[in-house]
């Protein structure tokens, strides 16, 4: 026995209210602007309606009603949006950052930079294998080569401990997850053999 076919549609929303069209007893499922005016502070309020009221909606919406040509012409852009700055979710201060979106006007640029990025790091680990790719980033955070020894390495990470220390800075602790990770690339390099 096979299963109907379910009765899904995008957007639909299971209500128990009533469409908002004039005299319709159908529920309204299905969400549309009360209005074709789009406001700079946010979505335009909605009103609810039944599929063949939307689809009657749908079918007369003009997104581009009301705009200039050069607004219309702005708006079909591939591009249109990337302007915008976008928070950063990491510290400043992470290591091996991938290129940031907003630093890019073009998404294909963004995508080519961070494709490059991924590129080195293939070159790196393939230029000697006794690293893994966590251990040529952790040797690339503390800044040192692969033919560092374990003198170098000591002397390197006593280094970088001095200057993100917040004993070291005044009490500053800005650069507190910058010491986490050269600890933790320590802890990670120290174990290799090639430090040993």
């Amino acid at each position: 026995m096979t299963s109907p076919r379910p009765n899904r549609f995008h957007g639909r929303v299971p209500r128990e209210a009533q469409c908002e069209a004039p005299g319709c007893t159908e529920p309204g499922e299905f969400r549309a602007p009360v209005t074709g005016h789009r406001s700079p502070d946010g979505p335009p309020p909605w009103r609810w309606l039944c599929l063949d009221h939307v689809r009657e909606f749908n079918a007369g919406y003009n997104f581009f009603d009301g705009m200039n040509a050069e607004q219309i012409l702005a708006a079909q852009s591939p591009t249109a949006g990337w302007e915008t700055e976008s928070r950063a979710f990491r510290a400043a201060g992470s290591a091996d950052l991938p290129p940031r979106w907003a630093d890019f006007r073009d998404p294909i640029d963004a995508l080519g930079a961070r494709f490059r990025q991924r590129m080195d790091e293939a070159r790196r680990q393939a230029a000697d294998p006794r690293f893994t790719r966590d251990e040529h980033r952790a040797l690339a955070m503390m800044g040192l080569p692969a033919d560092a020894g374990r003198a170098a390495l000591r002397r390197r990470y006593s280094e970088l401990v001095r200057r993100y220390h917040p004993d070291r800075n005044g009490g500053d602790r800005s650069h507190e997850t910058r010491l986490g990770e050269v600890v933790a690339a320590y802890q990670l390099l120290r174990k290799n053999a090639a430090f040993a």
